[in-house]
């Protein structure tokens, strides 16, 4: 039976931090400061928008309507398994007897310990099978600071019923656009549906004032490519960024293994390979209705890129921290009970990962959701008796195991 430790962050302890009485006697400039959010902080971050899923375990939150991202998790199990077998044959990775494994963009609830919970299972039956000890491993899940942490470091409870090893779990709250981890540490990475998300909404768009979705469909489709080419070059920045910092937070030839969603490099880009391309369409409809403005509309830049297999290959391969181990490509709902996609389920996945920027950006919470919702439903079951039986899904999930160069 596993020992687990698990350490909380700062941020989530009650009680107030307290001076020892000598502190009066430190000098000025080396007292500690106050560790509360300057109001000028909080203003900077309430206007950026709220990226985080639903919270809760209600009907729309997260994690009662996160099956697809639980699929996809289950589809990265044997990259996980064959990275983990990897670091733990390699001798000089692996000389100290510790392991530091990292979920980035966990989120919450039943997902938030998957992948970190099939890389300790991989790690305790390849020991088992040396007859060996295994490592003591920490375990570390990070998101952004408006993620449910309090679900979080419930959910890290359930690492404990994982084998042998010595588990230290801990939370890190902050974006993986930054650093986050110490150098050469971090022995493997692993993510699943979190880096389409953007650092932010392609700048061009809105400086030039060109919506991402206008409701006149000729005006929509001149733009597409400006649209589409904005987002990807985003995309590239933030993807190069996000390699660069964990090339550095790796140890020697340490592993991540990572998926998102995508599209297919063989096909044009169109609205529906766009990631954000259906809730722009049933928001644009609500427009059309005048439940929403349309202005506001105009404005609304949902922060998401899902590029091509071979857009993520070039990128990988131009900035040179890792070299691709294998890249697999695959229709996200294969192995799906297809009878099951029903347009509410669908559209309520929607509402569970988009809610929190529609509702900061259009305001009237319970009745734009809720309406989104009816929107949402009529509109993908006319789409779905439109579409041609058989026909191709645009959108794809990337999965890539990247071993550090």
């Amino acid at each position: 039976m596993a020992t687990a430790r698990t350490v909380i962050p700062v941020e989530h302890c009650k009680r107030k931090f307290e001076l020892p009485a000598q502190a009066e006697q430190w000098p000025q400039n080396n007292r500690f400061k106050s560790l509360e959010v300057s109001p000028a902080a909080s203003k900077a971050m309430a206007s950026k928008q709220m990226v985080h899923m639903n919270h809760g375990q209600g009907e729309t939150s997260y994690a009662h309507n996160s099956s697809f991202q639980s699929a996809e998790q289950n589809r990265m199990k044997p990259l996980i398994e064959a990275a983990i077998v990897e670091l733990c044959s390699n001798t000089t990775t692996m000389s100290h007897g510790k392991m530091v494994i990292a979920d980035l963009g966990c989120s919450c609830g039943p997902n938030a310990v998957a992948l970190v919970s099939i890389a300790l299972e991989a790690t305790h039956s390849h020991f088992l099978w040396l007859r060996q000890p295994p490592p003591e491993v920490s375990v570390l899940l990070n998101d952004l600071p408006y993620n449910d942490f309090n679900a979080v470091v419930k959910s890290l409870v359930a690492v404990r019923q994982i084998g042998e090893p010595l588990v230290v779990t801990g939370a890190v709250p902050g974006s993986f656009n930054e650093r986050l981890f110490l150098s050469a540490s971090v022995h493997l990475f692993c993510s699943s549906n979190s880096l389409y998300w953007l650092s932010k909404a392609p700048e061009d768009l809105r400086i030039n004032q060109i919506p991402a979705y206008d409701i006149d469909e000729n005006a929509r489709r001149e733009r597409l490519p400006v649209v589409a080419g904005a987002y990807a070059q985003q995309f590239r920045k933030d993807f190069t960024l996000f390699l660069q910092l964990r090339a550095k937070e790796l140890v020697p030839e340490g592993r991540m293994v990572v998926s998102l969603q995508g599209r297919r490099s063989d096909e044009p880009v169109t609205e529906s390979s766009l990631i954000w391309g259906t809730a722009a369409q049933i928001l644009g409809t609500m427009a059309s209705e005048g439940v929403i403005d349309k202005e506001k509309l105009d404005s609304l830049y949902i922060p998401v890129h899902g590029p091509s297999d071979e857009e993520l290959r070039e990128i990988i391969q131009e900035e040179g921290s890792f070299s691709i181990t294998e890249m697999r490509v695959h229709d996200p709902i294969s192995g799906m009970d297809r009878a099951l996609l029903t347009p509410n389920r669908l559209v309520n996945s929607l509402r569970a990962a988009f809610e929190p920027i529609i509702v900061q950006h259009f305001g009237s919470p319970g009745e734009i959701m809720d309406e989104f919702v009816r929107t949402g439903e009529k509109h993908l079951s006319l789409q779905r008796r439109s579409q041609v039986k058989h026909a191709r899904n645009p959108r794809v999930m990337l999965v890539v195991s990247l071993t550090k160069a």
